[in-house]
């Protein structure tokens, strides 16, 4: 089934509406859908040059978006029944200690999450589900989309072809060293 998906978007890639289709996979996968928009997003890159890099900026914009409805869908979801999840999974203490983590540290473990393969959809969900203060969500979230789709970006631009198959065999590795190197310098700098 996500190959046939996989290849419905690829067919996509060279269609004139295929910006409208790619901006609403990226707002989808922010918040619900299974498959991340660089499926459409890179060969569209690649087909035209000239505009790799408003690509990347409505992929970034549709992303951000989206996950709004996921941090929706996370801070509703505990109004819900996030008591029951709490009570069921772990302990209040527990919930509270996390909360507590995600107050100090929230904004870097989004930057950190979002730019790696990890879908950004456990992110705004998990967030939300946290209440997690909206504008440091939303500053996370432009950072972290930004440094992916603008990486890519970059990568096409100057490699083309060569680029694409660097970032399908190393992007997992590449943007978690890229997080990581930028979470543990902001670490140093705040601690050191």
């Amino acid at each position: 089934m996500l190959r046939r998906l996989y290849d419905a978007m690829l067919d996509q890639a060279g269609k004139p509406h295929a910006i409208w289709v790619m901006g609403a996979m990226s707002f989808a996968e922010s918040s619900f859908f299974p498959l991340p928009p660089d499926f459409l997003l890179v060969p569209m890159m690649l087909a035209d040059k000239r505009r790799i890099f408003w690509l990347a900026t409505v992929a970034t914009a549709t992303s951000v978006v989206g996950g709004y409805l996921g941090y929706a869908i996370g801070y509703y979801a505990f109004d819900t029944f996030g008591h029951a999840i709490i009570s069921t999974l772990s302990t209040q203490a527990k919930f509270d200690q996390l909360q507590e983590y995600v107050a100090r540290w929230g904004f870097w473990a989004i930057v950190f999450k979002g730019v790696t393969p990890i879908p950004f959809k456990l992110v705004t969900i998990l967030f939300g589900f946290l209440h997690f203060d909206l504008v440091q969500f939303t500053l996370a979230s432009i950072a972290a989309r930004g440094m992916r789709f603008y990486f890519e970006a970059i990568v096409l631009y100057a490699f083309g072809e060569q680029g694409r198959l660097f970032i399908e065999r190393r992007l997992t590795l590449v943007t978690t060293l890229a997080a990581g190197v930028v979470v543990g310098g902001v670490v140093l700098v705040r601690y050191m």
